[in-house]
């Protein structure tokens, strides 16, 4: 099992990065709460991971905090939750907001994310219940590595790659785009964009 990662940031996309460690190049899936957090191309990381084998795919998911990855774990044991929709599931709510949805019984923001249907959601928060009772201890507020200064990209391009995260993540054309009209600002950068559409989308419990 690879648990953690240590490494030089090599390349970073919405949903995935290049993290080089000892010469060995390791592409990794991220959910966006995670890739909000990355620090810029170039500079060391720390990733915790899973790594899932399968007959036809070997995958490995990373996260910056040790809480997404545990909940990750859990969230792949309930039946009908696949690694997919547990990445989608921490894109669109973070470790903390998913406990929440939980404790309060709030199927409403679960069945705004993409993949999750009323069943779903109701099936995640029976599931649930019990196992986040193994991650005692670890809800500690998030603090991010250091605010990285960015480049605000021309507003059409920051348009069109928040878009296609979003349909990447599972949201309908059509959702991605009013989504991002209605929170799009002169100057926003796509990783901008996609917080405030995910925001927009998923208010938080």
């Amino acid at each position: 099992m690879i648990g953690r990662l240590r490494g030089t940031l090599v390349e970073k996309t919405p949903g995935q990065l290049l993290v080089e460690c000892g010469g060995l190049g390791y592409e990794v899936d991220i959910p966006y709460t995670t890739f909000f957090h990355l620090p810029e191309v170039g500079q060391e990381l720390t990733l915790h991971t899973h790594f899932v084998v399968r007959e036809d795919a070997q995958s490995l998911f990373g996260f910056a905090e040790r809480l997404d990855r545990d909940l990750f774990r859990l969230l792949i044991r309930v039946n009908g939750v696949g690694p997919k929709l547990a990445l989608a599931i921490l894109s669109g709510l973070d470790a903390h907001q998913f406990i929440r949805c939980v404790e309060n019984r709030d199927t409403n923001a679960l069945v705004k994310l993409p993949g999750v249907g009323k069943k779903t959601a109701e099936r995640l928060l029976i599931d649930m219940v019990d196992r986040i009772k193994q991650l005692e201890g670890q809800f500690l507020p998030f603090s991010p590595p250091g605010n990285r200064p960015v480049t605000p990209a021309p507003g059409p391009v920051a348009t069109e790659e928040a878009e296609s995260a979003l349909i990447a993540l599972g949201y309908k054309p059509q959702e991605a785009a009013k989504a991002i009209a209605r929170v799009a600002e002169d100057g926003m950068t796509p990783e901008a964009l996609i917080r405030q559409a995910l925001k927009a989308m998923i208010p938080a419990s």
